[in-house]
């Protein structure tokens, strides 16, 4: 590998990232080890992929000064990376959807599909997309597939798939755009192993066919704590609403993994919470999704709501009292906070003082919902333990919400900044345009995963310059995604690490809390500013 990284290999992937080019697999692995080894300032994460390397920096400046580094870095090329000992055996029935049309495509048809895929070793080349999943590199390219056109919302656990010159197994259901060709009862990602991946990079794998497996039962890293588990003060979830998690800042840092930083959708209303209450920025809350969300206190607690505004109704033997928004209430042995449905945004953060006290996993008590880890989905009859407050905490005072106008007063159109997209160039110079110049519509499939979006009126899908398939590279949080729908997906907190189209463009981290908020048939409009010159705190508008 030369010494140096040209600056036109180097993109910007958000004010705060960069897209590295390079050559082959192994430069990315060689590129890879170095900043592992000799991280640059500020650096937080660097996630390897096929050709790219995704480098991640805590502040703008950073990114900034590590861009102009790699143009003089000079990377040692790494050590063989085969770990030694036998192939890992993984059992497969070869049943999946998508096996006939692999077998079109290559022209092997079914059973030569299954011959290819059997017949020869695969070997971990890199990480990603989710905790356990590792992108396998065959020893020839015959099954060489496109993904599909579309992805599917819901791959089920133990898939095994194709994707371009890579295959892979769906550690537990996920979304995912690979051809589905069978399906194995191997458990890939286990927190209650020493070595929570089944396959690390350098390992090989043969696959095996066969005719039947046993069922496999996927797995969360937490489970809800108990009602004996709970001592001292506490919170009864009666109904937990739509969706109600458990979240605080997330786990950065473990992209390498396939574990994506997660934490609460909307970190300033969490913020916001934690700080009403005297807490830490970062203890747990509660991030409750289009209300109907009830709890019950156990021992006296004080509590505060953010985020999408609903009304709020504490009941108990002392009478009903409305609970306000954005400010410190009360809430006293015995009685019960019901929220309503939210007549503001999408998700409301419950903080009491003390914070949520459940067991962290991998540094972190946020609840992924995209890599099944953290606690189990909030169910009626979940006690959690409220932790003990510290001294010299103040609790605050009423605040104005952080929800954006827009979100706040049900009209007009919420506008949010992004950054041109590391693969921009992709696209036809009339969908670049079309990106920031026309409307886009919040559809009702969106997720913490990611914000589906549709065409407004008199909107058209964006079209691809080139047709190619993109191999899987790193992305962030914010990124503007685009499938061959031309639907853009603006990936939020629970997104892959990993992902196989094209980013056009990327919301500005300022910017996400704001996308968190919004509901299904909103309007979007994107105004994109300069990577290199963006001033959040001069232009920051909620």
């Amino acid at each position: 590998m030369s010494p140096g990284i040209p600056r036109d290999d180097v993109r910007w992937a958000g004010p705060r990232a960069l897209l590295i080019e390079v050559e082959s697999l192994d430069a990315v692995l060689t590129l890879h080890a170095q900043l592992v080894d000799h991280p640059l300032t500020g650096q937080v994460e660097v996630i390897a992929a096929a050709r790219t390397i995704l480098a991640v920096f805590d502040s703008r400046t950073n990114a900034r000064a590590a861009r102009t580094a790699l143009a003089t870095l000079e990377a040692t090329p790494s050590k063989g990376r085969l770990v030694s000992g036998d192939p890992v055996r993984i059992e497969v029935v070869y049943d999946g959807e998508d096996l006939a049309e692999v077998g079109r495509l290559t022209g092997l048809g079914v059973e030569g599909v299954v011959e290819a895929h059997s017949g020869q070793l695969w070997t971990a080349a890199f990480g990603g997309f989710a905790p356990g999943f590792a992108y396998l590199v065959g020893e020839n390219e015959v099954l060489n597939v496109p993904r599909r056109t579309s992805p599917r919302t819901a791959v089920p656990a133990g898939s095994v798939a194709l994707a371009g010159n890579f295959s892979a197994v769906y550690p537990r259901r996920s979304p995912g755009g690979w051809q589905l060709i069978g399906r194995t009862a191997a458990r890939m990602w286990d927190l209650g192993r020493e070595q929570p991946a089944l396959l690390r990079p350098g390992m090989t794998v043969q696959y095996v066919p066969v005719r039947e497996l046993i069922e496999l039962n996927e797995q969360r890293g937490d489970s809800a704590v108990s009602p004996d588990a709970a001592a001292g003060p506490s919170l009864e979830i009666v109904t937990p609403g739509p969706q109600s998690l458990i979240q605080d800042l997330g786990r950065p840092g473990l992209g390498d993994l396939g574990v994506s930083a997660s934490g609460a959708a909307d970190t300033t209303s969490a913020r916001q919470a934690n700080r009403l209450v005297g807490n830490e920025p970062g203890d747990a809350v509660i991030e409750t999704v289009l209300g109907g969300l009830s709890v019950r206190a156990r021992g006296e607690l004080t509590g505060a709501l953010t985020g999408a505004a609903a009304p709020a109704l504490i009941e108990g033997p002392r009478g009903n009292r409305p609970a306000p928004m954005c400010a410190p209430f009360a809430l006293h042995d015995g009685e019960s906070l019901h929220l309503d449905l939210p007549y503001a945004g999408q998700r409301t953060y419950l903080a009491v003082r003390g914070g949520i006290d459940v067991d962290p996993v991998l540094g972190s008590r946020a609840t992924d919902l995209m890599s099944g880890i953290g606690p189990a989905i909030l169910e009626r009859g979940t006690i959690l333990r409220v932790q003990e407050v510290e001294h010299g905490r103040v609790v605050g005072a009423a605040e104005p919400s952080t929800l954006p106008p827009a979100v706040l007063q049900g009209d007009g159109t919420a506008v949010l900044r992004i950054t041109a997209g590391p693969r921009q160039d992709w696209f036809a110079p009339e969908s670049r345009a079309a990106l920031t110049e026309q409307a886009w519509t919040v559809t009702a499939d969106s997720n913490r995963i990611g914000v589906r979006l549709a065409t407004g009126d008199g909107g058209q899908p964006l079209e691809r310059a080139r047709s190619e398939e993109l191999p899987s590279e790193g992305v962030v949080a914010g990124s503007l995604q685009v499938p061959p729908s031309g639907l853009p997906v603006l990936f939020l907190a629970d997104h892959p690490v990993t992902g196989g189209y094209p980013v056009i463009g990327v919301v500005v981290p300022e910017d996400l809390p704001a996308a968190a908020q919004l509901p299904p048939g909103i309007a979007i409009r994107f105004v994109e500013v300069d990577p290199e010159t963006f001033q959040p705190a001069a232009t920051q508008r909620w």
